[in-house]
């Protein structure tokens, strides 16, 4: 029997997830050139170890609406090291490593008219 103060392994799963901070691209960049940049990221994360499984649902929540997302870690089993889900882990110990421009937009972002 374990102490009602005592963690179990899963929370650490579970840590709430938020929005990075706002940050701003070292140039001004359009939405497009950002997609673009999302698009390469996705398609090469993969070949940079990891599960595809844990990328595809990493991937997924990046794409979410925050609670959607946190329901997708959560039910992946991915491990939160930071809040805004640039560094996680899975439970065999793998690093995934999300830059943020494919979790939020810059704030010098051009908008297109």
């Amino acid at each position: 029997m374990g102490c009602a103060g005592s963690r179990g392994k899963g929370d650490e799963a579970s840590k709430k997830i938020r929005k990075p901070k706002p940050w701003k691209h070292s140039e001004a960049i359009t939405k497009a050139q950002l997609m673009k940049m999302r698009e390469e990221f996705w398609d090469t994360a993969p070949h940079y170890g990891g599960r595809k499984e844990i990328w595809d649902a990493l991937r997924a929540a990046a794409e979410a609406e925050l609670t959607l997302a946190q329901a997708i870690i959560d039910s992946a089993g991915v491990i939160v090291q930071n809040p805004d889900l640039t560094v996680c882990y899975d439970e065999r110990g793998a690093k995934y490593e999300l830059p943020k421009y494919v979790l939020s937009e810059p704030t010098n972002l051009i908008h297109d008219t």
